[in-house]
């Protein structure tokens, strides 16, 4: 029987193995231009073939040729001809064959399949996967399931379809989808054509799923440690807990083991760093260093946390770090604390010891403190509670142990959108009892005064149109007062307590001290004025400007030993003048500035100011100066930036005017194609005051794949605010792994 149609739906119902094994001969079912749905009873998953000819022959198999499609279960399978066996559900199909399942296109020339378990072969395939737009072909595919592939003499890229610049190439491959990982037996790695990195055994991510393996080596050169090489091991232990091994050899020192161990769980998490420099060669001893962060959930508002950190000598991070907030470091922090935090009111209770970095220098222990702070509110009432004990401890300098307990009252007697007038009244009392080390033989101490301020303000608006646009502006006054009276406490000890900056902040607090060993008398009210421009449709702020100055009714007597920038002078009752002005002038431009001026000697004390412009993704210039009397004058100009065609140039300058010398420096080149960066950056910091460090990194990264070389990004991201990886996909894909 044969029939030809240019549209026709014709639906086929397979028919069991004992009826499709009957000796009557049925003639061959040819249907021109057809599409059929076939539904084998043991399955009970419908097959759907169109194509424009379908021919039914013996043995319940289905021959369609011309533009022929089948479908079941996910799957989708065109050919040129394909010949379906019913019963069994194989399908042999032959001719610009393209298989899509689970998200990958697999095209070749002849494919042999059972769409039951999904597993076949095919010849000469060409493969891609929509996870990490990795793409390849190979000789054979071998399909074990829709998950899982195993392919002969194949070849792999990230890089689009038109793009081959580089190209992993391996005698055999394993892609396992469920676990986002391929393997690859015997591969090499080869950029341009050249080849550039050899493993017999190489695994790589198809997502951004964490693996166990070896990262990426990274090479690179300094000048005080010479050739460095590192080759990092990642292990992931569990899904919430992994370790990383690195060995770093350095052609002047030695080689050097970091390792780092993290940890999650509901009730706790933390991380571990254990490095360690056996006979370091330059320094002539070992050296290590431990880090140990711990935090713990316990019950009912308890929680605890475990901060450690220590190295084996002071010039640790002079001599092995590679930046400079490391080299910069003067004291390591060493705690244990347990904290309970009940809502309105909390307590802690730690131990704590810094390790100095500095020669011939040791800090206080705190052993322990314990603290207890409370903030109820009655009847509109805003009630504030502090309490401090502290046991100091010094191997040489005086010891002693601290009780200080602050109290304080607060209520709004106006409390109105446009305006606020709340005075409160406080009380500080400090206790000491004298320990030992005590040659001058001080007697047990105590101080206790009152405290009295008040704070008011209002904000006045209007709408105005400027520049095309709707804008609020804002006019806010304020006034702050505070009486504190004298005391004489120059016999009383000084241990963690410090001159505040003076600063917008500080000019609106009670306390001219940090710390508990100093009250600062006080008979003064500080008047501001701050003026905004906001955006109505969004509340952005385009301009911010500030100014404020404190004046005193009498002239401060509690004063630390160190000079006081900024608190009025035995000659003028007026402080230093505060200015500052802020704001997102458009959509690309910013800034923010800062100056503290005195009108005594009418000069300028310090001032900073620092603007950012950013025009679009991959353009960032950064500018910023600073200036202390006396003491500082640096500039600090940032930048990422295209250069041309594909090439992007990093830069950055912190530059000493006060002392005619550069402290940090990177300068660097970036060239960027759709499947790989190379990276090219120089970098010198200062690690003493006669010391620097020079570092050249150059890294080569084949997206999700591999990254050879030192890690320049790293040095970059450190230097450059607002730095944009301009490889990264919206969802960033975890570093390769070798091994």
């Amino acid at each position: 029987m044969r029939c030809r149609s240019k549209s026709i739906l014709f639906a086929l119902l397979c028919i069991s193995a004992h009826q499709a094994a009957a000796d009557t001969y049925s003639p061959a079912l040819r249907i021109d231009k057809t599409f059929m749905a076939m539904e084998p009873p043991a399955q009970g998953t419908p097959s759907f073939v169109e194509a424009d000819h379908l021919e039914g022959k013996k043995e319940n198999q289905i021959e369609a040729t011309g533009n022929a499609v089948l479908r079941k279960r996910g799957q989708s399978l065109r050919a040129d001809r394909l010949l379906y066996f019913q019963d069994t559900q194989d399908v042999d199909a032959q001719g610009s064959v393209v298989l899509n399942q689970a998200g990958s296109t697999i095209s070749g020339p002849h494919l042999k399949l059972n769409l039951d378990t999904s597993a076949g072969i095919m010849e000469q395939p060409v493969f891609y996967f929509a996870e990490n737009d990795g793409r390849g072909s190979a000789d054979v595919m071998h399909i074990h399931d829709k998950q899982h592939y195993t392919l002969d003499k194949a070849t792999y890229t990230t890089c689009t379809a038109d793009n081959q610049d580089w190209l992993l190439k391996m005698s055999g491959l394993e892609i396992d989808r469920d676990r986002q990982i391929g393997t690859a037996h015997h591969a090499w790695v080869e950029f341009m054509g050249a080849p550039i990195l050899y493993s017999p055994w190489m695994d790589f991510p198809l997502s951004k799923d964490r693996k166990s393996g070896f990262l990426s080596p990274i090479v690179g050169n300094t000048i005080i440690s010479g050739r460095e090489v590192t080759l990092p091991y990642y292990w992931n232990i569990a899904p919430n807990r992994d370790a990383t091994i690195a060995p770093r050899v350095m052609t002047n020192r030695g080689t050097m083991l970091y390792n780092e161990f993290r940890y999650l769980e509901p009730a706790y998490s933390g991380e571990m760093h254990l490095d360690y420099l056996p006979n370091d060669k330059l320094a002539k001893r070992n050296r290590g260093h431990m880090t140990l962060q711990h935090n713990q959930h316990i019950a009912n508002g308890f929680s605890g946390h475990v901060n450690l950190n220590s190295v084996s000598d002071d010039g640790y991070y002079r001599d092995l770090a590679n930046t400079t907030e490391l080299t910069s470091q003067s004291s390591l922090l060493q705690e244990v604390a347990l904290n309970n935090n009940a809502g309105w009111w909390d307590a802690s209770a730690r131990v704590q010891r810094h390790q100095s970095l500095i020669p011939n220098s040791t800090t206080y222990k705190r052993l322990p403190q314990l603290t207890l702070n409370a903030r109820p509110k009655y009847a509109d009432t805003n009630l504030a509670f502090s309490g401090e004990y502290v046991d100091f401890a010094h191997p040489t300098t005086l010891n002693a142990k601290r009780l200080a307990i602050n109290a304080s009252a607060s209520y709004p007697l106006i409390n109105a959108p446009a305006f606020y007038l709340t005075p409160k009244v406080a009380l500080r009392s400090t206790h000491y009892t004298i320990g030992a080390n005590n040659p001058s033989a001080l007697p047990n101490a105590s101080r206790t005064l009152p405290l009295y301020s008040v704070d008011s303000g209002a904000a006045f608006e209007s709408e105005s149109t400027l520049f095309g646009g709707d804008y609020l502006h804002t006019l806010e006054p304020r006034a702050f007062y505070v009486y504190v009276p004298y005391k004489n406490q120059d016999s009383l000890p000084i241990f963690d307590s410090g001159q505040a900056s003076f600063d917008f902040t500080q000019i609106f607090s009670e306390h001219r001290f940090i710390g508990n060993d100093r009250v600062g008398d006080a008979n003064h009210i500080t008047l501001a004025l701050t003026s905004r421009l906001l955006e109505q449709e969004n509340g952005r702020e385009r301009l911010m400007l500030m100014v404020g100055e404190r004046f005193s009714f009498k002239t401060p007597q509690v004063n630390l030993p160190q000079t006081n920038f900024g608190a009025p002078t035995t000659t003028t009752n007026k402080s230093d003048i505060l200015l500052a002005a802020s704001g997102q002038v458009t959509n690309t431009l910013g800034f923010s500035s800062g100056l503290q001026y005195d009108p005594h000697f009418a000069h300028t004390q310090n001032y900073n100011v620092t603007a950012n412009y950013r025009p679009e993704v991959g353009k960032t210039l950064n500018l910023g100066y600073r200036f202390n009397r006396n003491t500082l004058r640096q500039i600090d100009v940032s930048a990422q930036w295209p250069l041309f065609s594909h090439w992007h140039g990093v830069a950055r300058l912190n530059y000493s005017l006060q002392d005619n010398k550069t402290l940090e420096s990177v300068a660097g080149l970036e060239y960027n194609q759709s499947c790989w960066t190379f990276r090219l950056v120089a970098q010198r910091f200062v690690v003493a005051a006669q010391q620097a460090n020079v570092g050249v990194f150059m890294q080569l990264e084949l997206n999700d794949l591999v990254s050879v070389g030192q890690d320049a990004l790293s040095a970059i991201k450190r230097n450059v605010p607002s730095y944009t990886k301009l490889n990264d996909k919206p969802a960033d894909k975890p570093s390769s792994v070798l091994r």
